[in-house]
């Protein structure tokens, strides 16, 4: 049993380690409602208008569009692959299941610059640069690692003789899985796809390296803006990206425990 004293430590020294990651974000979101024409923290007034002209504005319109988009599309993908490879590697149906595995999860251990320069030069070479769907497969390769993790996570908790039950009775396998098994799998897919879902919505790395001259995302959007200055407005528009984040995450919490995944 640990001592009070040192507990009380703990969850002091817990507590300051919350404040300092969370600093930043709260210097952001508190910036965004200034009514200067430049960062204060505190603001000097308050208004909501920075929020108004992000939501107004039509290159962020477009940014935004684009975000949702390819973090739907890549996420509707990743979850399609995702499932696939986890039963096959589950169940042990193709071989060198450890090193597929490895490779499947290897843009979890990358630094994402690293990949995102790798799949710029392959993709250069394979004269395909400037394709938007080509952004989407990259967004899947840097996705599908978390809807793999937490499917199979799913798979070994199910009872495989729930499923060899239905093929006994008559079905073949692929009707077996989706009666049975992809039923159960629904949270951990859920969980998979939200984390895929935010995880694309916020890439700069990967995304800043494959994007056309035509497009941009949002949080791409806010980097380049950064380079011209700093102002209101760029807070605003990371608040945005901060609030729908959190609505996810929060929203995924209390509707599958998706933390149980990872």
């Amino acid at each position: 049993m640990i001592p009070r004293k040192s507990s009380l430590l703990l969850t002091l020294f817990a507590l300051l380690v919350l404040v300092f990651m969370n600093a930043p974000t709260v210097v952001v979101v508190l910036a965004s409602f200034t009514k200067t024409s430049y960062l204060t923290v505190p603001p000097q007034g308050w208004t909501l208008d920075w929020f108004a002209e992000v939501l107004t504005d039509r290159g962020y319109q477009r940014a935004i569009s684009t975000s949702l988009t390819l973090a739907a599309g890549a996420t509707a993908l990743s979850i399609l692959l995702g499932t696939a490879a986890s039963y096959a590697l589950h169940h042990r149906l193709v071989r060198g299941r450890d090193l597929i595995l490895s490779l499947v999860m290897a843009p979890l251990v990358f630094p994402a610059v690293v990949i995102g320069v790798a799949l710029l030069q392959f993709i250069s070479l394979m004269g395909l640069r400037g394709q938007f769907w080509v952004l989407m497969l990259a967004h899947v390769l840097i996705t599908l690692p978390y809807v793999v993790r937490s499917a199979m996570s799913s798979l070994t908790g199910l009872n495989p003789q729930l499923e060899e039950a239905a093929m006994v009775l008559g079905s073949d396998r692929f009707t077996a899985f989706r009666l049975v098994t992809l039923p159960l799998l629904k949270p951990g897919l859920v969980a998979g796809g939200i984390f895929s879902f935010v995880t694309s919505l916020d890439n700069v790395p990967v995304t800043i390296f494959l994007l056309t001259p035509r497009e941009t995302t949002l949080p791409t959007k806010i980097f380049a803006s950064v380079e011209h200055g700093v102002d209101p407005s760029i807070a605003a528009a990371s608040t945005l990206l901060v609030l729908g984040t959190a609505i996810v995450l929060v929203l995924a919490q209390k509707w599958v425990s998706f933390t149980r995944f990872f």
